[in-house]
């Protein structure tokens, strides 16, 4: 077998494509496509072994086209111009290509729009391929010259599919157990690559009885989860640690804190982005929140993994439980705006210094009132600056310790009233 099983087994019809049933099913763009003989420009955005290399060459199989097929990581311009130039001389002796381009967001700016004349006079149906999000990582005009089609990983029931097609091809049962086969389809993790591959390690290896799924684990190590250090997936994982710490459901933001450590991404990050949301999201609602967090942060700097792993998981378990205030945030959006509508408002002078005479001549320091020594340790007095009405940046909510400041505010208040 001098080709990989996953090529070998490759479906050459959209209908024998296993998944993606929003795109390919009767209703989807591609079946659509298809059904009329008529194909648009794509952009295939999925992760990785769910189809997209398949979906085009099915494509162009369904509709008697040339495939051509290029990768963005070994080809350029230069290879660009020559597939154009053979698509035209197809093109006149009644022959249409369909261009695929692997890793399309691979593409510098130039490249990507080295295809867009091409693309406008119809000498080739083009499908790109890509793990990365379009809207970041392609430019504008080539989007708006092509459909945006999303593939999804293959779910557990699909790639059990797979297995029961991969026996048949191969004309011989997996030595798996039931539960094994099962367990294989969820160590694949969506990938029909890695599933692929997998099952034809097993189907030639000699095992002397058939494998459970414990023996499964010590023979093929599972898919290692989606996650890089700059990509959607990154992001995607911490908003989710987000949402779910705002949601306040600790479970579910210690599983995605825990999916982003299991794929190594680096707790340092975790940590900083943490302490950013005890500073933001949980606020003076729970002023403990940020000293934690920083203290979480050290800790982990100190004694490193596995050791600082607890650190960060207790600090997941405390702003998930933590009360929850933006106000904070609020009251320094707001402040600042009006320090930029009000431009250079000097302060009341009653709460100037005064260390000349010219500067007492002036007026400043007039009508001073020392709080701390007033009977009730608050004034009253105006220290916003003359000629702007008193706002009321920050609104203290009744939760957790800003249950507190707001009665000191209420207070407080009462005798700026009187005045």
């Amino acid at each position: 077998m001098t080709r990989p099983l996953a090529d070998l087994m490759r479906p050459q019809k959209i209908d024998d494509i296993v998944g993606q049933s929003d795109l390919l099913g009767e209703n989807g763009i591609i079946h659509q496509m298809v059904e009329s003989g008529n194909l648009s420009n794509l952009i295939l955005w999925g992760p990785p072994g769910c189809g997209k290399t398949t979906i085009a060459r099915a494509l162009a199989n369904s509709v008697d086209m040339d495939f051509v097929p290029l990768s963005a990581v070994f080809s350029g311009t230069a290879d660009i111009k020559k597939v154009m130039d053979a698509a035209r001389q197809n093109h006149n002796i009644g022959r249409n290509t369909l261009l695929f381009i692997d890793e399309i967001h691979r593409f510098n700016k130039t490249q990507q729009d080295t295809l867009l004349p091409y693309l406008e006079d119809g000498t080739v149906t083009f499908i790109g391929a890509t793990t990365e999000n379009p809207s970041f990582n392609l430019n504008n005009a080539l989007l708006s010259r092509c459909i945006v089609g999303v593939l999804k990983p293959l779910c557990t029931a699909d790639l059990l599919t797979l297995i029961e097609r991969a026996e048949t091809f191969l004309n011989k049962k997996l030595p798996l157990t039931n539960d094994a086969k099962n367990h294989l389809a969820n160590m694949a993790d969506g990938d029909a690559r890695f599933l692929l591959n997998s099952v034809e390690y097993l189907s030639s290896a000699k095992f002397k009885k058939e494998i459970n799924a414990d023996k499964l684990d010590e023979i093929i190590q599972k898919r290692a989860p989606l996650s890089d250090k700059s990509g959607d997936e990154h992001y995607n994982l911490i908003s989710a640690v987000h949402k779910s710490l705002r949601a306040s459901d600790t479970d579910a933001a210690l599983y995605w804190v825990a999916r982003m450590m299991t794929s190594g991404q680096d707790a340092r990050y975790i940590l900083r982005r943490l302490t950013r949301f005890a500073m933001e999201d949980v606020g003076l609602a729970d002023p403990n929140a940020m000293q934690i967090a920083l203290a979480a942060w050290q800790i982990y700097e100190r004694m490193g993994s596995p050791e600082g792993d607890i650190a960060l998981t207790e600090l997941v378990i405390y702003l998930s439980t933590a009360p929850k205030s933006i106000s904070a945030y609020k009251a320094q959006n707001a402040s600042y705006r009006t320090a930029k509508d009000t431009g250079s408002l000097m302060p009341p002078k009653n709460i100037l210094n005064a260390p000349t005479k010219m500067m007492q001549n002036l007026g400043y320091g007039d009508g001073y009132i020392y709080d701390p020594e007033t009977e009730t340790g608050c004034s009253g007095q105006n220290c916003f600056p003359d000629g702007i009405e008193r706002i009321s940046f920050y609104k203290p909510v009744e939760r957790g310790f800003e249950r507190e400041i707001k009665k000191r505010f209420d207070y407080w208040n009462s005798f700026r009233k009187k005045n």
